[in-house]
């Protein structure tokens, strides 16, 4: 699936070997969560995601070839509406190309994969004090939870 906009930018499915292209981006998203950076690391874990069918990652390439964002979705269930979600776990746009598009694209190619595979929803969790995150999120018609509590088990 390609979605595009009026901005010279381009989202697509990334393949397998496109995780040396996402890793560098998924590195600076973990930095962002306070994790220490490591790109090796980050390389591993999204090859094996992607060579083992665990995730969908969505990338946004400007024009230039830069790419200027990513979202990676993973699959669950609701055993209630006896049907797929798709959890986005994480999204990032590097810092100079935001205000761009770069977000409502991602978005947009993450709802038409959910259409499309006949997903009942997307969910996504973001830290509570994330307002320019919350804002976009909203700006796109999701909503916020104001049923359900989140609960976490350390491991």
């Amino acid at each position: 699936m390609t979605v595009s906009t009026s901005q010279p930018l381009t989202v697509r499915r990334a393949l397998a070997e496109d995780a040396v292209i996402v890793a560098p981006l998924f590195d600076a998203y973990r930095v962002f969560y306070g994790q220490g950076s490591d790109p090796a690391g980050a390389q591993a874990f999204l090859s094996e995601r992607l060579c083992l069918g665990e995730s969908v990652i969505f990338l946004a390439e400007l024009a230039s070839g830069v790419t200027a964002g990513f979202t990676q979705l993973y699959p669950a269930f609701t055993s209630v509406g006896v049907r797929r979600i798709w959890y986005l776990n994480d999204m990032y746009v590097v810092p100079e190309a935001r205000r761009m598009g770069v977000s409502t694209a991602l978005l947009e190619a993450a709802r038409q994969h959910g259409l499309a595979t006949g997903a009942a929803r997307l969910v996504l969790t973001t830290e509570t004090d994330n307002l320019p995150a919350q804002a976009s999120y909203e700006a796109h018609g999701w909503t916020r939870d104001e049923r359900f509590y989140t609960y976490e088990l350390p491991l």
